[in-house]
């Protein structure tokens, strides 16, 4: 018999095509029935109708099936996605636009910051309330996560419900891809080690031929990224993937968004073009959907898994492959400086019975030191998004670093909240 994928948050402007696309290139994987699932009725039809055309172009031999409510999907699932984004671009708009108000400015704002702590007290129950469903209907399934923030919606998963959900997210992937270019070296010849937390991971052991590669990128670095290569300076390591994420990760470095002559999120990393571009793509996905526009053809044209790891990591499940990836699991000892029960982006083989930890004993203890002051901030955020604790909200924005005193912490708190109140059942 056939697997069942089904991905949860299918209206995607930019996942769900090309995991389609990889999908349908990967027949051996044995997926005979595809679900979509998203609370949009119009989203879904959209993502329901530009899947079934790519279905139908390749000649996929993929059943297809679609819900607004996930528990009409789930039973018999074999793998289980989740893509979403509660509220969507424009409650990801709000994150952003209210903590410039308080001078706080962010590229990106779905990890750290404010953005980031705002954007996970919306997640947190919503993707508490999947994995019980998925506990309940297909409790022998294996769960992935592929939405933001990845580190802290993992642990909260992990620490509320015990499911075991896996975050899966590219960048640390690509910033190998990078580094590789800059060192002029062939990507599949190049391999590296990674430790850290989503969007501030760590590449700390990166070689080529058994050599250290590393100095060898450094030099031919260019203008890109100043900030992350700078670290490298510090610290010896590079932190994937590069400065639009990372520098959300210290923004006691940048006050007032200053990042080189720029402004974080407005002329630096603009975040308006990042919001419209998403709007743009959804916007062509819907034309290819209803046949306006001709199908991307263009996504079938990459190498299997150049989208995203997840049917290379099945692959290597399904066959026992013991290949090795870069994803979000619970420290449980492999990194013995930083905390047990820390969501860690790391190293992991991809084996019969699940990922296993690789154990890293070299990890850097000047690393693992700014680490774990992220890790206590990411804390704070996780147990207020699942107790709704309002003083616990405003101690998490302490913690981060962007805000500096109790009572600029909350008015921020308040505004948030206020903002988001229709998503945050947790705190009414």
């Amino acid at each position: 018999m056939g697997k069942k994928i089904v991905l949860i948050g299918a209206g995607s402007a930019v996942f769900t095509q090309g995991l389609v696309a990889d999908l349908i290139q990967m027949p051996d994987l044995g997926v005979s029935e595809l679900g979509l699932v998203d609370t949009s009725p119009e989203a879904l039809d959209v993502v329901q109708r530009l899947v079934q055309r790519m279905i139908t172009t390749k000649k996929a031999d993929i059943c297809l099936s679609a819900s607004t409510d996930r528990r009409d999907i789930l039973p018999g699932s074999d793998v289980v996605v989740t893509t979403i984004a509660v509220g969507g671009r424009r409650a990801w708009e709000t994150d952003v636009f209210i903590p410039r108000q308080f001078g706080i400015y962010q590229p990106v704002g779905d990890s750290v910051m404010p953005g980031g702590i705002s954007r996970a007290l919306r997640m947190i129950p919503a993707m508490l309330s999947i994995a019980r469903d998925i506990h309940a209907l297909c409790p022998d399934a294996r769960f992935f996560n592929y939405s933001n923030p990845m580190s802290a919606i993992c642990r909260a998963v992990r620490k509320a419900t015990n499911v075991k959900v896996i975050g899966l997210c590219h960048g640390t992937f690509h910033t190998g891809s990078y580094l590789a270019q800059l060192a002029g070296t062939p990507r599949s010849e190049a391999t590296f080690l990674a430790v850290g937390l989503n969007h501030l991971t760590w590449i700390f052991d990166f070689r080529w031929k058994g050599g250290n590669a590393l100095p060898m990128a450094y030099e031919h670095r260019g203008e890109g990224n100043p900030f992350s290569w700078s670290l490298y300076e510090a610290y010896g390591a590079f932190p994937a993937p590069g400065d639009r994420h990372t520098t959300e990760f210290f923004p006691e470095r940048f006050p007032s968004g200053h990042y080189y002559g720029k402004i974080l999120g407005v002329d630096a990393f603009s975040f308006e073009k990042t919001i419209e571009h998403g709007d743009r793509t959804y916007a062509e996905m819907r034309g290819q959907a209803l046949g306006e526009r001709p199908l991307k053809e263009s996504i079938f044209q990459r190498a299997p898994g150049e989208h995203e790891q997840l049917m290379d990591m099945l692959m290597s499940i399904e066959k026992d492959e013991r290949r090795v990836f870069h994803v979000n699991m619970p420290n449980q000892g492999a990194v013995s400086n930083l905390p047990n029960d820390a969501i860690l982006e790391l190293p992991a083989v991809a084996t019969g019975r699940g990922f296993c930890q690789m154990h890293i004993d070299n990890f850097p203890y000047t690393i693992a030191a700014l680490l774990n002051r992220k890790i206590a901030a990411q804390e704070l955020t996780v147990e207020a998004a699942l107790t709704g604790s309002r003083e616990l909200l405003i101690e998490a924005l302490l913690a981060d670093g962007a805000v500096q005193d109790h009572n600029t912490a909350r008015r921020l708190c308040d505004a948030l909240l206020n903002a988001h109140k229709q998503y945050l059942p947790q705190f009414n």
